[in-house]
C-alpha cells in the first residue's frame, strides 16, 4: 500500500470495506483492525494489514493499493506477507492477500512465477474500473471508484454519494466518516481548490469546531480556541497529545489554528500531526 493516503484513511475508519471489495466477509468482520506491521531480520514494513481479534486465531489479510506500475510488486508482497505469517503463525489460522489496482494496465507483467497464488482463492485482485456503476455499488465501495473518476465527472459523483448518506441507513459516525472521506478524495483530485472550496462545491457546511474557532478568533478568546482544537485533535487521533505538541498549539496564531482545524480531517495518526507541524516551520 505504501500508505496511499486516501485508502489508508478509508481502511483505518472502516476495515469492513476490504471485505465488501472482495465479496467475502468473515463472521467477525466488524472486529478486524487495520494496521501496519514490521518484520525484523530482514526488516520489512507492511503497511496494509487487517488483523483479526486476538481472542481466537483468525485470517490475516494483507492489502496493497497499487496506483503505479511496480514490476516487483508480487515478489515483495508475497515475500513480506509469508515471512510475517511464518513469524506469527500461532496467531492466525490462514492468510489472504488483496491487491487493488486502478486498472489491469497497472499490474506487473511477470505474473507467471506467481500463477499458483494469483489463480487461487487466496489472492484477490481488484480493478477499480471494473467494479461497476457507482450508483449501484455500496457507498464505501463506490468511494473507492471515486478515486479514479475523471476530474470533470468527480464532483457530480461525489454529490451523489453524499446524497445517499442521507437516503440510506447510516449512523451519525458512519455518515460523518463518509463525508470526510469523500471530501478528502476531492481535495486530492482537485488540488487547486482548498478544502473549504471543495465543501462549498459539494454543498457541505463547515464543521462546528472550525466555526467555533472562527467565532473565538473574532471575539479574541484565544484560550477557548486552543482548547477547542486540542479537544478536536484528541478525539480525532484517539489519544492525548504530548506536552510538547500542546505547547506548540498554545503558541500558534488563531489563523493557523483555523487552518489546522481543516487539515486534521485528513489525519489518521499522531505522525500526521507531527508532519503538519513541521511544515508550519
Amino acid at each position: 500500500m505504501r500508505r496511499d493516503p486516501i485508502f489508508y484513511q478509508m481502511f483505518q475508519r472502516s476495515p469492513e470495506l476490504l471485505f465488501d471489495l472482495i465479496g467475502q466477509r468473515p463472521r467477525n468482520a466488524d472486529e478486524y483492525r487495520f494496521d501496519s506491521v514490521a518484520v525484523k531480520e530482514p526488516k520489512f514494513e507492511i503497511d496494509g494489514v487487517f488483523l483479526p481479534p486476538e481472542a481466537e486465531p483468525g485470517v490475516v489479510y494483507f492489502c496493497e493499493v497499487q496506483m503505479q506500475k511496480d514490476e516487483e510488486l508480487y515478489e515483495r508482497l508475497f515475500g513480506e506477507s509469508l515471512l510475517y505469517f511464518y513469524r506469527n503463525s500461532p496467531r492466525f489460522s490462514d492468510w489472504q492477500a488483496v491487491v487493488i489496482y486502478p486498472s489491469r494496465s497497472m499490474e506487473q507483467i511477470k505474473v507467471y512465477p506467481h500463477r499458483g497464488l494469483l489463480n487461487s482463492r487466496q489472492v484477490h485482485r481488484i480493478y477499480l474500473d471494473e467494479l461497476g456503476d457507482v450508483a449501484s455499488l455500496p457507498v464505501g465501495v463506490a468511494a473507492t471508484v471515486l478515486t479514479i473518476a475523471d476530474e470533470r465527472e468527480a464532483p457530480e459523483l461525489a454529490r451523489s454519494l453524499l446524497a445517499r448518506t442521507e437516503q440510506e441507513e447510516f449512523t451519525a459516525k458512519e455518515r460523518g466518516d463518509i463525508i470526510d472521506i469523500v471530501t478528502s478524495i476531492m481535495v486530492y483530485k482537485l488540488s487547486n481548490l482548498s478544502r473549504r472550496e471543495i465543501k462549498a462545491m459539494l454543498g457541505l457546511n463547515l464543521t462546528e469546531e472550525p466555526r467555533a474557532i472562527r467565532e473565538a478568533k473574532e471575539e479574541g478568546r484565544e484560550e477557548e480556541a486552543i482548547a477547542l482544537i486540542t479537544r478536536q485533535l484528541r478525539r480525532r487521533l484517539e489519544q492525548d497529545l504530548p506536552e510538547e505538541m500542546r505547547s506548540q498549539l498554545s503558541q500558534m496564531p488563531l489563523a493557523v489554528l483555523e487552518d489546522l482545524s481543516e487539515a486534521l480531517l485528513d489525519f489518521t495518526c499522531l505522525a500526521d500531526l507531527q508532519t503538519w507541524l513541521r511544515e508550519q516551520g
